[in-house]
């Protein structure tokens, strides 16, 4: 027997009425809520064109066209009495879909706001959160290109702020922290431009949220702190730590690839797309202006445990703690060393400072020693 996996729900309504779903070799279904048999949900389903499915998603394909065009290869019946974590058991049905009294009216489209905002447009498409990023390198001006140094380092710079910006807002939601963050590049780049697009890696959930928009409502906010070169160091002062840390990073990678950066992003839900972005003038001014706050990028990190080293001279340390060993290093002026007892328990209050080590957006991060206290 035929099964198909959810993937994704397209029309939620007191349940879901409408969804995607995957074969095991990946061919791609339409479930519709048709009835409901024996406390169990019945859907009717049918194997559709992916081409014909992301035009259904954006709205320019009707429901009935769609079930109707797949139908003539055959159509399922489909009941789900609990949830869609399991595989769904296809039963196939004999005679023709057409003229079946279940199915929908001629004219239901996913989207009935018709937009011509292309963020949205790809958004809906895909039935995922996108964003897309446009840069102004200088190797364009006579011809159409972009050095790999300079998208790959975006790429990664950009992913790191998207990273810090999510874990900042999960954390002030009390909302557990995963990797809700992650982005995939699906565009890598569109003809007559360099606009790069990304889309969630994790895909949304059965009411078309996804993890990824905490962190990139923060980023808005992120941009928006720093508008006005005068008053950023104050207003970024909200983000401090690894965010504002990876926001100056990417202001200051901008400023060394004499270039501005402008991105716009949306979900399947919104109307209208997000944006924001900076010119290469204010990358280089907030460079330089937020550069001059000591404590921005300053993520500060406490940890309790036993010592296990301690080397005066070169400043390094290693501490026993319930998450593992960790180790670090003293600044000129940081604290001394001199008569810590190994095998002591210790309250270590350390900053770690990251930087991006290559393209591929790997960080080394290092933890420098502040101060401390007998546990």
């Amino acid at each position: 027997m035929r099964s198909v996996q959810h993937t994704a729900t397209l029309v939620y309504y007191d349940g879901v009425q409408v969804f995607e779903g995957r074969d095991r070799i990946g061919g791609h279904y339409v479930g519709v809520m048709v009835d409901t048999v024996d406390d169990a949900d019945r859907y009717l389903v049918t194997g559709v064109a992916p081409e014909r499915l992301r035009q259904f998603r954006s709205g320019d394909l009707d429901l009935r066209t769609l079930l109707l065009e797949a139908g003539e290869d055959g159509w399922y019946f489909a009941n789900v009495a609990d949830d869609f974590q399991q595989p769904l058991q296809l039963v196939r049905q004999n005679g023709y879909l057409e003229g079946q009294e279940f199915l929908p009216d001629a004219g239901f489209v996913l989207h009935d706001d018709p937009t011509d905002d292309t963020a949205v447009h790809e958004a809906r498409k895909r039935n995922n959160v996108v964003l897309e990023l446009s840069v102004e390198p200088p190797e364009a001006a006579d011809t159409h290109r972009i050095r790999m140094t300079t998208l790959s380092g975006l790429l990664a710079h950009v992913q790191a702020v998207v990273k810090y910006a999510y874990r900042k807002a999960v954390k002030e939601s009390n909302t557990h922290t995963t990797d809700g963050y992650l982005m995939d590049v699906v565009v890598p780049a569109h003809p007559g431009s360099f606009r790069v697009t990304m889309e969630a890696t994790d895909t949304p959930n059965l009411f078309g949220d996804s993890k990824i928009t905490q962190g990139l409502e923060r980023m808005d906010s992120l941009f928006m702190s720093a508008t006005d070169p005068e008053t950023a160091r104050e207003r970024m002062q909200e983000h401090s730590g690894h965010l504002a840390g990876s926001y100056i990073k990417l202001m200051r990678f901008l400023s060394e690839h004499d270039t501005g950066m402008r991105y716009v992003w949306a979900g399947p839900a919104l109307d209208k797309s997000r944006r924001g972005g900076v010119s290469k003038a204010l990358a280089r001014e907030l460079v330089d202006e937020l550069s001059k706050a000591s404590n921005l990028e300053v993520e500060k990190v406490t940890l309790i445990g036993t010592l296990l080293g301690a080397d005066c001279k070169p400043g390094g340390w290693k501490l026993k703690t319930s998450e593992g060993d960790k180790s670090g290093k003293i600044r000129d002026d940081g604290p001394n060393l001199n008569g810590m007892v190994l095998g002591d328990r210790y309250t270590f209050h350390c900053f770690d400072e990251f930087e991006v080590v290559d393209a591929s957006g790997r960080e080394r991060h290092t933890l420098y020693l502040e101060k401390y206290e007998r546990a």
